[in-house]
């Protein structure tokens, strides 16, 4: 799976559940989109759909710290290669 193959996933995501058309590369999603922790819950959901897998404990915590779109798209793709997921995203 390559970054843009996750970006756009992303992007995605962001228009469908969040009503955000393009966020920022490094804006603060908590500032400029109203970004709560709801929001980060379900991002962490549709990140699992997307990926075909259930976060670790771990995985949910290290998230927590993001805080841009560009440390989201870093935070899928350490999770894609961390397990070893490869091919085309699932289209959920």
């Amino acid at each position: 799976m390559t970054r843009d193959q996750i970006s756009d996933k992303l992007l995605e995501i962001f228009r469908r559940e969040f009503e955000m058309e393009n966020p920022g590369l490094d804006d603060d999603l908590r500032e400029t989109g109203e970004f709560d922790s709801v929001d980060a819950i379900e991002l962490l959901l549709e990140i699992e759909r997307f990926l075909g897998i259930e976060l670790t404990h771990e995985e949910k915590q290290s998230a927590m710290e993001i805080r841009t779109f560009r440390q989201v798209i870093d935070y899928v793709e350490l999770l894609a290669q961390k397990r070893n997921i490869n091919g085309n995203p699932q289209d959920n």
